[in-house]
């Protein structure tokens, strides 16, 4: 009786393990979220890109 109880929690143990792996592979990295702020902010780099407004980081 013992056994079959070790051998169904190690059984539930790395069927939890498999899911929560699963379950990271999907999660959305918090640091690739943009606020509003660095939204327009991107934008606008983009637009000053268009227009050749840019600076080389070199010639800074």
């Amino acid at each position: 009786m013992e056994r079959k109880l070790r051998k169904g929690s190690s059984k539930n143990l790395t069927l939890s393990k498999k899911q929560l792996g699963e379950m990271k592979e999907h999660m959305v990295d918090i640091d690739a979220l943009l606020t509003a702020e660095e939204k327009e902010i991107v934008s606008k780099s983009f637009e000053n890109e268009k227009k050749g407004k840019l600076i080389n980081f070199k010639n800074f």
